[in-house]
């Protein structure tokens, strides 16, 4: 909707764009609004970018439509035969009845199948996807459930790409946790700084029923450990407030929002990753912060996640939502570097499945499927 707005879908689209511009192909990405506070995914964009309404997201007139579908017509005209790779629900369902005759709809769902079937997201990739080319998921896991569940004959999984591959890997000493994505609700950083809390010996509000003697060991362990939380947002004011609560507020450290081109030197800095949301498709920050080899512990929310994450053997999962699982899980690491390195290195092995190249070569294969 649009193509700049800091977040997840838009940070692959762009290095999509700018991968298959390298690789010679004629890639423009279309942003139906302008973005509200737009963010600069690519410092030299070998791609086209195009935005359609200067308004940001929001409800339009009916007038708004028409000058929609007049503007989009005629940019699509001028782009020619290709593929036009729709990147959700609400854009498949919008603009999918206006790509002209040879401009081959390819649909992406960037959440997972559990996010979906609570929300309207099922019902519209039931109701439109399977009339597409085929219908992209984060992993095989993804592909088959939307395939069994509604009913696609279409499905293909090709997973998000991390935006480079990095020469150099953290030497995970530092004593700081890494919690990285927008500040809101969902995030549920909340949850984080409570776990984080336990972990170094300090019960969040209320008592976790922590025994005593594992009190004083996480705390002997978790000296000196902070949290530091990467991202903006409207939820920053009750993450402070709840930080003071669970008596860290010395410990917790709000950054605020990271140049993409500087976050190297975060997963550089820091020796474990955190990851608490109620629900993600495939979360790049855990893959990211693997290739940099430094292991996460995180809520098991989804079969993204879990391409991502091998439990015990790249990081750590957890049921969601168990905050006190989470506590336990975080003050494992903060106590072992020897268990860091370990995940860590395997992290990195794993996730290499994942680099630009690699993750390009599956997009080129589905192309070359799609036109056979």
């Amino acid at each position: 909707m649009d193509a700049d707005t800091l977040g997840g879908v838009q940070r692959v689209t762009h290095t999509m764009a700018q991968g298959l511009a390298e690789r010679g192909r004629e890639v423009h990405v279309i942003g139906l609004h302008r973005a509200e506070n737009p963010f600069r995914y690519v410092e030299r964009p070998r791609y086209t970018s195009h935005v359609i309404h200067r308004a940001p997201v929001g409800r339009l007139s009916r007038l708004g439509r028409r000058r929609e579908r007049r503007a989009l017509g005629r940019l699509l005209r001028e782009v020619g035969p290709g593929f036009a790779v729709l990147a959700s629900p609400g854009v498949v369902a919008r603009i999918g009845n206006l790509l002209p005759e040879g401009l081959l709809p390819i649909g992406q769902y960037h959440g997972s199948y559990e996010h979906a079937r609570g929300s309207w997201h099922l019902g519209s990739v039931r109701g439109h996807y399977a009339a597409l080319e085929k219908a992209v998921f984060l992993s095989e896991e993804d592909a088959w459930l939307f395939s069994e569940h509604a009913l696609l004959p279409n499905t293909w999984s090709i997973p998000n790409p991390l935006p480079a591959w990095p020469a150099r890997t953290a030497d995970l000493t530092a004593r700081r946790v890494l919690g990285v994505g927008r500040l809101e609700g969902v995030k549920r950083f909340d949850r984080l700084i409570s776990a984080f809390a336990e972990a170094c010996g300090r019960p969040a509000p209320g008592g976790s029923g922590v025994h005593p003697e594992l009190v004083e060991t996480r705390r002997a362990a978790g000296e000196d450990w902070e949290l530091h939380l990467i991202g903006e947002g409207v939820e920053r004011g009750r993450l402070l407030s709840h930080a003071a609560a669970c008596e860290v507020s010395d410990r917790v450290v709000f950054r605020g929002a990271v140049p993409a081109a500087l976050m190297g030197d975060e997963y550089l800095g820091g020796s474990v990753l955190a990851l608490s949301s109620e629900h993600e498709g495939l979360p790049l920050v855990v893959g990211e912060a693997a290739s940099y080899g430094v292991p996460s512990v995180a809520f098991d929310v989804s079969g993204g996640l879990r391409s991502l994450v091998l439990d015990g053997r790249t990081g750590v999962l957890v049921p969601p939502a168990d905050v006190a699982a989470l506590a336990a899980a975080l003050a494992g690491l903060m106590a072992s570097a020897e268990e860091r390195r370990r995940l860590g290195a395997a992290a990195r092995a794993h996730v290499e499945a994942f680099r630009p190249d690699r993750v390009l070569d599956r997009w080129e294969a589905l192309f070359e499927q799609v036109t056979r």
